[in-house]
């Protein structure tokens, strides 16, 4: 506690403007306060010392690598794999209550097992690939993440499997059909699942929430099997899963922050949509490849179907007890995948309408509720949707010109109207 804070208690209590039980109070607070933020502080700072040290064990042993015989090369390679292992013994019998040791030791052993199995490689000339070897890495660090209950690791653990992901059926060529990546997925879902289910909200259940939704967004174009155009509907699908995870009643008392599942399936959403608005996504949609699998067997329509019965289940579930009368025109866009796929252009017609009808919703709700974010983003809709038409359109300069003039101008007076709106209010 600043003493500046107890400069001014003392003086409020000469003043009698609050009295001893007051003062001790807010002592008392700002006391739990500071003790929680330096013990944040401190973790931060042990985490990063963690990192650096198992950095600097390895820039030595590089520096004079060359140098050692194989016996020596050997024992070091094991050495930040020991330090790590010990400082976790240690920290699960005398601190294991103790979050700054549990995750700073942690993370040290995380990246000694890393250091450890690629060094023992190149001493023994063991082949492998990077899939390998982040495989191996992966799998032998997961179990930490439960044994010192460390969320940092975990963290990194997703990292790592999502860029094993990447790495065997993006990077690769030619391209694998690997779906190994959701097996591992599974192994953090306990961890994730305790963090959610916490009562206290920490900046690690944050990260967690953000991770997890990119992480599957990123992975979900892994599933591949020659009909690679439905997964714009698994997409769709799966942001429409996230937005109802958002709006669903653990997530929707939260901070916006914390709920990366609403944001991103929102976005999401309407990025996918301004896409479906080009007539040349839909040419090539229904262009016909010769070697093309069967589309009922392939796994992009099994993971396409289950996506959709999961957000149909779950839209279901959020709008039943209205009566199907409160929800979003967004909330629907993923029923529409179907029947866009029959209307060839048109399509690219409905699509430009549900955009233009989001954004002039969106400004509608903004000026109900008097919120200017909520107002500067339906605007924000209806440029973005302009813009993309200048770009299938022969719209000469002059008219984009004025276009885009008498949009600044709409921006200008709706943000005006509301705030002179809000300070009549105010009086």
């Amino acid at each position: 506690m600043s003493n500046s804070i107890l400069n001014e208690l003392h003086a409020l209590l000469k003043a009698n403007v609050i009295n001893e039980e007051t003062a001790q109070k807010i002592k008392e607070h700002y006391t739990k306060n500071g003790d929680q933020s330096q013990s944040k502080l401190f973790m931060i700072f042990g985490i990063l010392g963690a990192i650096l040290s198992g950095l600097g064990i390895i820039l030595i042993l590089a520096h004079n690598w060359d140098d050692l015989s194989n016996s020596i090369k050997s024992i070091l390679s094991f050495l930040p794999l020991v330090i790590g292992q010990l400082f976790c013994g240690y920290t699960i019998l005398k601190k294991a209550e103790t979050p700054i040791w549990r995750e700073s030791s942690s993370v040290f052993l995380f990246f000694g097992i890393g250091a450890s199995i690629s060094l023992i490689a190149q001493v023994y000339n063991i082949s492998g690939d990077l899939n390998s070897f982040l495989i191996t890495w992966m799998l032998l660090s997961l179990p930490l993440v439960y044994l010192l209950r460390t969320s940092i690791v975990s963290l990194l653990y997703i990292i790592g499997i999502t860029y094993y992901c990447c790495n065997s059926n993006y990077f690769t060529y030619p391209k694998e059909q690997n779906y190994l990546f959701w097996l591992l997925f599974l192994g953090m879902i306990p961890h994730y699942y305790q963090l959610l289910t916490t009562k206290s909200q920490s900046n690690f259940t944050l990260f967690h929430n953000w991770f997890v939704a990119i992480s599957l967004v990123i992975s979900l174009g892994s599933i591949r099997d020659g009909n690679e155009k439905l997964l714009y509907l698994s997409y769709m699908c799966l942001f429409a899963i996230y937005y109802f995870i958002g709006k669903s009643s653990f997530f929707k008392n939260q901070k916006l922050k914390f709920n990366s599942y609403r944001i991103i399936g929102k976005l999401g959403t309407l990025i996918l949509l301004s896409v479906y608005t080009f007539k040349s996504f839909w040419n090539f949609f229904h262009e016909k490849k010769v070697h093309e699998n069967p589309i009922i067997t392939s796994p992009e329509f099994i993971i396409t179907s289950i996506l959709s019965i999961i957000a149909a289940v779950l839209f279901y579930k959020k709008n039943n007890t209205s009566h199907f009368k409160n929800f979003d025109l967004i909330e629907i866009i993923f029923l529409l995948n179907i029947p866009l796929l029959f209307m060839g252009e048109v399509a690219a017609i409905v699509a430009n309408g549900i955009v233009l009808a989001i954004g002039v919703l969106e400004i509608k709700r903004g000026n109900q509720l008097n919120n200017l974010r909520i107002l500067n983003f339906g605007l924000l809709i209806i440029i973005i949707l302009i813009t993309c038409r200048f770009f299938d359109t022969d719209f000469s300069f002059i008219v984009r010109g004025i276009l885009f003039i008498s949009l600044g101008l709409g921006f200008f007076l709706t943000n005006y109207v509301i705030l002179k709106k809000r300070n009549r209010n105010e009086k």
